[in-house]
């Protein structure tokens, strides 16, 4: 027999025995961490943040009109093409983007243009199941490539083979509307090869430059082995360009989207620059069509459940018969998400434009787009049904054809479609302020402790959004929380609410409600529900696992994510650097006290124990005093008696007088009074010795440290004590600060934790809850031309005091306890949570009153 490891021993633990409550204290105090935290910055040094940080601390709450944020991004993208182009010509080549380089991304398989960060374990890279063939640029695909061809239709969108449904059906949406799409697209140069698109993107616009590379399906004519025999075998002059010709030219040869014109461009290089201001192609897949038109307009998207819709003659006359004008609308299906395949055409979790309403002769129909360009409605309405005649189709100006383009009925559309996706536009007539900040999300769901407070110095329609970052854009690093948002609006000051936003079941990068406000102040209560998605990896762990392998692709991806976390860096108001100024310099006083007290209590330690000593010293003395007096005057009676043998040498009387001399005191009755002053003059010109870090005297020697309180010898020649002496101001400052420094200056000694088995520790403890978010209040206010100028909002964040002591003035507790009870007012339970009437204080008025307000009679 092979002879066996012997199986380590572990001694039993002993457990102790705990009550239930007691169990689950325990369980809560482990499962938060006790220092909630969210990395702000993935790489190292990163000098950018800091400069994005301050300019939002200048910016913050302060307001602006709609279009300015645009006009800046605009004019910041046309001076970087106009650079661009005179950089390649003067060197006479065509724009290659360094930063998304689709070609040499491509032959040199980095395939970071195609594919994400991975944070699933095992590694599974989004976009991995992409496979273009090749990369050309426009002027090599195209044979004579246009932009625009009769201006952005939504006939122009064709979706290709990346999942951005929900993109193509916001262009199509926008296409209905002149002029929006043509704002994206502000400046461009076809023979350099250079294109600027602007996107809006979490409050602000941005500007974003690509080359003219686009992928296509099939590879080069090098790289197939087999076609190329076959071409060479057909077309035996010129089979290179017989392979192009039918594989790699015009529209019909791209990877990704495309439009229907065989010579447009617009399209394809719209979703690559989408593509690259959001880190790759694979981060566009999957979305929401009203998330994809706030992203190309800047507008507020609301989704509408149809199950929700109370009125729907007024959703009819007043929501969508006016799209196009202030509204842009959507709708999709599948919401939630658990049927796939067809339903009389119209396919499952897809999103649909909407791109005209009308009421004729009494019939209510709309026109919807479907991005891919094909597959329709098969219903009432559809091509080739029993209600077309030559009448109807001259009314709506239909052709039939498998375009995607079709009609459809009101009722059909409520039967058929489970969500709307409705998109407010601004123009120049409304202003915007945000404000943004990070917040801990505890586990349980309520309220927040930090809210925002809103200040309206004009009366007016308003609508408030609350928004997170959107993770899109640095898509595997957004950690393993998602949070769902939402707010109340209270007045300042009051228990009651006046409007709460919806709760958000698809779309959950922000929440809104439209609502008119009159002039005053308002608290914006926040709720933040956050899961937690345990397959997922935290960002500490994909930045190991590309820090090697995909240096480029996470520096490029890293550098969004610290530039969007440092919208919420925490800037510290006056108000709060007052209170924290405040509480360290309480802290410094409370120390230097207790400094203080451990000085003077040694002292008086000291002094007592002096006391003592030099007292059992005295009583010696006194005792030694006696017996020498007694002994000299039985010597004066010896000498009186002519006792002579006393005086010889070696005898017992001189020498051992002498001797007795030498080791004691002379007496004041042999020395005379002279030898006294002189004793008494030494003992005052002795120094006293130098004092410790607690004021203690330091002995020298053997000497007994009382000596250094020797200072008078009283007439019965005992010696006496001075009494103690109070420190003075300075000498007290001065050893205090020697005593803080000493500390200072003192080595750490870390100890470290008593080590435990991996079995011991449970999950909370070697992973506890650690939810943090970045969080971003808009308000937008219609205001009239008077106004324009005048700063009409006012937003700021008001968090919990952290500087708050137990143990400060009864005022300063006082004032705290009455900001929490204001604060209290406008942070209790909704009026639809179960749990409210338990919390309800005073007679029935009183409760009335806290549920509907002042107005309760």
């Amino acid at each position: 027999m092979m002879p066996q490891d012997p199986i380590p021993f572990r001694p039993r633990k002993l457990v102790k025995h705990q009550t239930p409550q007691e169990a689950i204290d325990e369980f809560w105090a482990k499962f938060t961490t006790k220092a909630p935290g969210k990395a702000t910055t993935v790489i190292p040094q990163n000098p950018y943040t800091a400069k994005v940080a301050r300019k939002n601390s200048k910016a913050a709450s302060s307001s602006t009109t709609t279009q300015a944020s645009y006009e800046t991004a605009a004019a910041m993208c046309r001076a970087k093409v106009e650079k661009i182009v005179q950089e390649c010509r003067r060197v006479n080549k065509r724009y290659r983007d360094p930063h998304f380089d689709l070609e040499a991304d491509l032959k040199l398989c980095r395939r970071d243009c195609l594919e994400s960060l991975s944070n699933f374990e095992p590694l599974d890279n989004p976009g991995k199941d992409f496979r273009p063939g090749s990369a050309k640029r426009v002027v090599e695909i195209f044979d004579k490539p246009q932009f625009y061809i009769e201006g952005p239709t939504a006939n122009d969108v064709r979706q290709g083979r990346d999942g951005d449904c929900w993109l193509m059906s916001a262009l199509c949406t926008l296409s209905n509307k002149k002029g929006l799409i043509e704002k994206l697209c502000v400046a461009h140069d076809q023979d350099v090869g250079v294109y600027g698109f602007v996107f809006y993107r979490d409050g602000e616009w941005i500007s974003e430059i690509v080359d003219d590379f686009l992928y296509l399906t099939k590879s080069d004519y090098d790289e197939k082995h087999w076609e190329r025999v076959l071409f060479d075998e057909l077309e035996r002059v010129n089979p290179e360009e017989a392979y192009r010709k039918v594989y790699q030219s015009n529209s019909s040869a791209l990877y990704f989207a495309q439009c229907q014109h065989p010579q447009e461009t617009w399209l394809p290089l719209l979703e690559k620059c989408y593509a690259k201001a959001h880190g790759d192609y694979a981060a566009i897949e999957g979305g929401y069509g009203g998330e994809g038109i706030e992203d190309l307009t800047g507008g507020v998207t609301s989704e509408i459940f149809t199950t929700d819709i109370l009125d729907k003659e007024y959703f009819w006359k007043e929501e969508l018969l006016k799209v196009n004008q202030d509204f842009l609308f959507g709708c999709s299906t599948g919401v939630w998400g658990i049927n796939w395949g067809e339903r009389k055409g119209i396919l499952e979790l897809h999103s649909y434009s909407i791109q005209k309403a009308v009421d004729i002769d009494g019939k209510r129909l709309l026109r919807l787009k479907n991005p891919w360009g094909k597959g329709e409605w098969k219903g009432p309405w559809s091509d080739g049904s029993k209600e077309w005649t030559p009448e109807w189709l001259e009314k709506l100006d239909h052709r039939f054809g498998d375009d995607g383009d079709f009609w459809i009925a009101y009722e059909d559309l409520l039967q058929k479609y489970q969500a709307f996706e409705r998109t407010r536009l601004f123009d120049e007539t409304w202003q915007v302020s945000q404000i943004w900040t990070t917040v801990n999300v505890p586990w349980m769901l309520d309220y927040h402790d930090t809210h925002f407070s809103l200040r309206i110095t004009k009366p007016g329609p308003v609508v408030i959004v609350l928004a997170q970052l959107d993770d899109r854009y640095f898509r595997g690093l957004h950690g393993q929380y998602k949070f769902e948002l939402a707010f109340r609006v209270h007045k300042a000051d009051h228990e009651d609410y006046l409007v709460r936003s919806q709760a958000p079941y698809r779309m959950r990068r922000s929440v809104n409600v439209e609502l008119d406000l009159e002039a005053g102040e308002y608290d914006i209560r926040v709720k933040i529900d956050a899961t937690r998605l345990d397959r997922i990896l935290p960002i500490e762990t994909v930045i190991r696992n590309n820090a090697k392998k995909r240096r480029e692709k996470l520096t490029r991806i890293g550098l969004a994510y610290d530039l969007a976390h440092s919208k919420g860096k925490i800037v510290e108001s006056p108000e709060e650097k007052a209170a924290r100024q405040a509480h360290e310099k309480r802290v410094k006083d409370k120390e230097q006290r207790e400094i203080k007290d451990k000085i003077l209590e040694r002292r008086r330690d000291d002094h007592h124990l002096n006391v003592k000593q030099l007292s059992r010293i005295q009583r010696r003395e006194k005792k030694r005093k006696e017996k020498q007096k007694a002994k000299d005057n039985e010597r004066r009676l010896r000498i009186k008696k002519g006792d002579e043998e006393t005086d010889k040498p070696g005898e017992d009387g001189g020498e051992r007088r002498d001797q007795s001399d030498e080791n004691h005191a002379v007496p004041s009755s042999l020395n005379g009074a002279g030898a006294s002053k002189t004793k008494r003059r030494g003992a005052r010109s002795r120094s006293i010795p130098p004092a410790d870090r607690f004021g203690r005297p330091t002995s020298q020697g053997d000497a007994p440290p009382s000596s250094s309180y020797y200072e008078s010898e009283s007439d019965d020649g005992l010696i006496s004590m001075a009494s103690l002496s109070e420190l003075s101001d300075h000498e007290m400052d001065l050893q205090v600060k020697a005593f803080m420094n000493n500390q200072l200056n003192k080595p750490v000694i870390v100890t470290p934790p008593s080590l435990r088995f991996e079995d011991e520790l449970d999950e909370f403890e070697r992973d506890p809850w650690n939810a943090v978010v970045v969080i971003g209040l808009r308000v937008y206010h219609k205001v009239d031309e008077e106004d324009k100028a005048k700063e009409v909002i006012t937003l700021k964040v008001v968090r919990p005091n952290p500087y708050a002591d137990s143990d400060d003035e009864d005022t300063a507790a006082t004032e705290e306890d009455a900001k929490e009870g204001q604060d209290s007012k406008s942070k209790g339970l909704d009026v639809d949570d179960s749990a409210k009437d338990a919390t309800l204080e005073g007679g029935v008025k009183d409760r009335k009153k806290s549920i509907v307000g002042n107005g309760v009679q």
